[in-house]
């Protein structure tokens, strides 16, 4: 089990998840060995998207774009808070055949974060069975790790 402050803490634009992101800086801004890692996870295209004229390499380009716009806003929450820029890392990464929840585990497991956060969304039955409840996937799955859910 990796240590607490070793945190993975997955981000996008919504304000669940900005809120996650201040709760972690008021949390652990004070902690001089703390190691955040900023995580954003999107979905593949959709099926017809390359044969509706779709660029897979366009697509990708579009959503690390966007990714880089939420990193560079939750860098700043986190270097407010008081800490270090260094050590704040940024990975983007698609989900490619799985769900979006299943990807932060994956990323969590290799990385061996002893902490992940993610800001609790409410989300429709339909939304959850296509991509994934991230917030009931860390309850179920956090054995050999902490879970903050931010509401």
């Amino acid at each position: 089990m990796g240590k607490w402050y070793n945190i993975l803490v997955a981000v996008d634009a919504m304000e669940p998840s900005l809120s996650a992101v201040r709760y972690v800086g008021q949390v652990a801004g004070t902690i001089a060995e703390v190691s955040i890692c900023l995580l954003h996870v999107y979905p593949e295209p959709p099926p017809d998207f390359q044969a509706s004229g779709g660029v897979r390499e366009n697509y990708m380009a579009q959503r690390i774009a966007g990714a880089e716009q939420v990193f560079q806003r939750c860098t700043e929450i986190l270097v407010k808070a008081g800490i270090r820029r260094e050590a704040i890392a940024c990975v983007t990464q698609m989900a490619e055949g799985k769900t979006i929840s299943a990807t932060l585990l994956e990323v969590r497991a290799r990385g061996d974060f002893g902490t992940v956060v993610t800001g609790k969304r409410g989300i429709s039955k339909a939304e959850e069975f296509l991509f994934g409840s991230i917030s009931n996937a860390l309850a179920r799955h956090c054995q050999d790790f902490t879970a903050w859910i931010v509401g």
